[in-house]
This record gives structure tokens, C-alpha cells and sequence, in this order.
């Protein structure tokens, strides 16, 4: 995410000087696959490096603070977000769903939310927060803003715990349009709902909920959401942690067509 940011300002300074990457390359000195790893946000450039492509394309102070300050973010291995509403809701998640080609959702407790109707998410927020510190309606809108990310143009897997599936949420009436909901959806082929069943006792997804956001030009990205925070993380030790845990959930999970079996039969 941070290394993204990055990358998109180094290129900005690129074409604003006019500049070819394999001239600025040879200006350099450098490869020109090392500058397109820059330009990328893949790193593999020093903060020294950094300084000699800002003074080389003589850019000004303030915006050279600014670079270095990215440079040196990306060198963590997690991205935290502080917003002042619910994590969802933070900017930079829904921007980074919108360029995604490929969203893969693990979720322990409550159906997705992605998949969530407008009912079921009111119930959720009137149980979890008081009163006076949400705007519930703005928060629904909010929520309700991500169904534009289905297209067909995208994938979408969505991985749930039984027990989120037959958690009673706001009353039978609620339930019943929840899981004629997730049905519906699921009719759709560039969406996938997979059940794991409580009857395999303990699985890979215990430490919690998690959504991956995959690209067709960049890293993938994991996204951990807090009750007041969201965390990105990008870092290819926890990406391969978080791809075995999903190879794992797939292996776990009921099939498609055994999953939407199990909803019917909760429904009858």
C-alpha cells in the first residue's frame, strides 16, 4: 500500500521531467529493471539511492521530505490506519478494493460484509456500539457503497465459519432475508461462498478475520481489521502466511454447491 504511494509519486516526478525510465536509468547509472522495481513499490533501492533520482529530476525540498517519508514506510512490514469511523470505512481500503481484481474475504463471527443486507449490518452495529457514538445510517450507506465492487470484471471467494452463518443476528425475519441474500449472491459465477463446518472442530482461520486483495500488476495485500483500526500488511512473510492459511480453508471449507445446501437447509 505505502510502497504503491511510493511508487506512483516517483513516477509522477518521472513524466513531469519529461523523462524515458531507460534515460533516467541511464542518467543514473542504474538498471532499468532497478527503476522499475522503484517505480513499482517493490523496493530493492537504498534511501540513498532515492536521493540521487530526486536530485538528478531537481525536485524541491518539501516534496523530497515527503518521498523519504514514504521510503521509510515502506520499509515496515505492516501499515496501520486510524479512521474516525469503522475500519471499513477507511479511504484507502475502499480504494484498494476498487483496483483489485481478485478479493478473498475469511470470516470467523458474522456473515461477510460485503454480503451483509442492509438489516443485518443495523443489527450488528446496534449490538456492538453505544448509541451516541455512531451515525448508524451513515455507517449502512457506507457499507452498502461496497456492493459497487461486484462486476463480473472481478472475483470474489468468500470463506465463512458455520458459526457466523447460524449466528442469530437481529430476529428470524432478518435472518430468513440474510440468507435468501447470500443465496442470490451466490448465484452469480464470479462470486463463491464456502462454508467451513463446525463439525471439523478447529480449523485454519482461528486467529480471526481477514480479507486479501489481489492485482494484476502488483503484491497482493492482506487487510486486518480492529475495532478502531485497520491494518494493511504486505510484507512477504505474512503474505505467505496468510496464503497457507487460505490453502488450508480451502481444503476445509464445504464446496459450493454443499455450502449453498447447508444455507437451504437452515432456510427450510
Amino acid at each position: 500500500m505505502v510502497g504503491r504511494e511510493f511508487g506512483d509519486a516517483v513516477r509522477n516526478i518521472i513524466e513531469r521531467n519529461g523523462l524515458t525510465h531507460r534515460k533516467l536509468a541511464e542518467g543514473l547509472g542504474w538498471d532499468e529493471a532497478k527503476l522499475s522495481d522503484m517505480v513499482r513499490g517493490k523496493g530493492g533501492v537504498t534511501e540513498a539511492d532515492l536521493m540521487q533520482l530526486l536530485g538528478f529530476c531537481h525536485v524541491e525540498p518539501l516534496e523530497i521530505r515527503y518521498l523519504v517519508g514514504l521510503f521509510r514506510e515502506t520499509r515496515e512490514c505492516g501499515y496501520l490506519k486510524l479512521p474516525d469511523g469503522p475500519p471499513d470505512q477507511v479511504p484507502t481500503l475502499l480504494t484498494q478494493e476498487r483496483l483489485a481484481n481478485e478479493i478473498t474475504v475469511w470470516s470467523m463471527n458474522l456473515i461477510p460484509g460485503h454480503l451483509q443486507t442492509a438489516d443485518y449490518m443495523r443489527a450488528v452495529i446496534e449490538a456492538e456500539a453505544r448509541k451516541d457514538a455512531v451515525d448508524y445510517e451513515k455507517v449502512i450507506a457506507a457499507k452498502l457503497e461496497r456492493r459497487n465492487l461486484f462486476h463480473w470484471s472481478r472475483t470474489f471467494v468468500f470463506y465463512m465459519h458455520e458459526q457466523a452463518l447460524r449466528l442469530p443476528v437481529g430476529g428470524p425475519d432478518v435472518m430468513e432475508d440474510q440468507y435468501l441474500h447470500l443465496l442470490m449472491m451466490a448465484q452469480r459465477d464470479y462470486i463463491t461462498v464456502r462454508i467451513v463446518p463446525t463439525a471439523i472442530g478447529a480449523h485454519a482461520g482461528v486467529s480471526g478475520s481477514f480479507l486479501r486483495l489481489g492485482y494484476e500488476k502488483f503484491e497482493p495485500v492482506v487487510f486486518l481489521e480492529g475495532k478502531n483500526s485497520g491494518l494493511f500488511l504486505e510484507d512477504a512473510k505474512s503474505l505467505a502466511i496468510y496464503a497457507s492459511v487460505l490453502k488450508v480453508l480451502d481444503a476445509q471449507a464445504m464446496d459450493p454447491e454443499q455450502s449453498m445446501a447447508l444455507i437451504n437447509s437452515i432456510l427450510i
